[in-house]
């Protein structure tokens, strides 16, 4: 779409390269091992690029399972495919049992009384529930402790409408600390051995984007939680499978709604954490904090306008940013700027615009609100 046309759509946009994310799917798909299965992780409206858009297509590249944080992300999924596998991450509540029998869906358990209540449950309906069942090896924060594992497997086994699909954890350090790390993965394959013989088709999973490196043919391993990485963001630049050859599928766009000249001494935003030291050109960008441009940026941040690198002004405010264009090409209201992606020859990337922020870029896509339009470039009928 040209530049004129999609400027003017919008006060502040996101675009999402359809086109990009699908060659970075089939780039993944490409370098994992043939015996490990794809399970595509879409919680959080698929990390803000719109869940509707990415399920369809990677529906149609053919992964093997969906990974969603609740059921109603799950409902969202089964409405528009019927047929695959769904994993919830997290534990249901009560009231929400019976959504896995209606719509399929597979349970996390960590607990005996969650079995117990989900096998009581599919008693009382003559049927079965599908569950994985979680290990933590030192997250501490969902999963049955490693030790203990063992014997809820042994419990598992006595409930015979409980259909164990998959045995997984969760690496809490995985980029910054790899002895623990490796521990971690010892404990789960201590889990792993004492199950044997495992039931044909079981998934064991421990890996994600940031943390693939035993994916081999004597390893037990025969799945993996792929997030940010088919979103074209390698997690972390030592990952494995962060040398595959990936692209940005995201980029945030806002406009100019203002340009003014102001005097040297002029206290700039709430707070009055900033004071010009000289006679300054700003302008009034139409996005704030409350379309994902986060506070942490004032003062910190840059905006891309004309190819040139804007500092950020102030504190950024809910709706509005005040950027400093006095070595900027001649600024009109109108123009467009680039939060995250490429002007030119010049680049801000989620990585970098989260590390400014002091976030990470997991936050920085979520953050990114509803009131923010997504625009969707590559788009076809499936």
């Amino acid at each position: 779409m040209p530049k004129e046309q999609k400027v003017s759509l919008h006060r502040c946009w996101a675009e999402i390269d359809l086109f990009a994310f699908e060659r970075n799917l089939k780039s993944i798909q490409k370098a994992l091992p043939r015996h490990v299965r794809y399970l595509a992780v879409v919680k959080a409206d698929a990390y803000g690029h719109g869940m509707p858009q990415i399920v369809k297509r990677l529906m149609q590249s053919g992964v093997d399972c969906f990974a969603v944080a609740n059921a109603i992300e799950a409902i969202e999924i089964r409405q528009i495919g019927a047929g695959w596998p769904i994993l919830l991450l997290s534990p249901l509540l009560p009231e929400e049992d019976e959504l896995l029998i209606e719509h399929d869906l597979t349970a996390t358990v960590s607990t005996l009384g969650e079995c117990e209540r989900l096998h009581s449950l599919a008693t009382k309906r003559k049927t079965t529930i599908k569950v994985h069942l979680k290990v933590d090896t030192g997250m501490g924060r969902l999963g049955i402790w490693y030790t203990q594992a063992h014997a809820l497997l042994e419990s598992i086994n006595t409930m015979p409408r409980l259909e164990l699909r998959g045995i997984y954890t969760h690496f809490s350090s995985a980029s910054s600390d790899l002895v623990f790390t490796q521990n971690q993965r010892e404990r789960f394959l201590a889990v792993i051995d004492q199950a044997r013989p495992l039931t044909e088709g079981l998934l064991i999973h421990a890996d994600n984007s940031a943390s693939i490196d035993t994916l081999c043919l004597n390893s037990p391993f025969n799945a993996v939680r792929i997030g940010l990485l088919q979103f074209g963001i390698p997690p972390y630049p030592e990952s494995a499978l962060g040398t595959v050859s990936v692209e940005p599928v995201f980029s945030f766009h806002t406009r100019v709604s203002l340009v003014k000249e102001l005097p040297t001494g002029t206290d700039i935003s709430y707070g009055r954490s900033c004071r010009l030291v000289r006679d300054s050109r700003i302008a009034i960008l139409t996005a704030g904090y409350a379309d994902g441009i986060p506070i942490g940026l004032s003062n910190r941040g840059k905006v891309l306008l004309h190819g040139k690198r804007c500092p950020i002004l102030g504190r950024v405010t809910m709706d509005q940013t005040i950027i400093d264009v006095t070595d900027c090409p001649p600024t009109k209201i109108g123009d467009h700027a680039v939060l995250i992606g490429k002007d030119q020859e010049v680049e801000i990337t989620a990585t970098n615009f989260s590390q400014i922020a002091s976030t990470i870029v997991w936050e920085t896509l979520c953050s990114v609100t509803k009131r923010v339009t997504r625009v969707y470039t590559g788009a076809r009928e499936l």
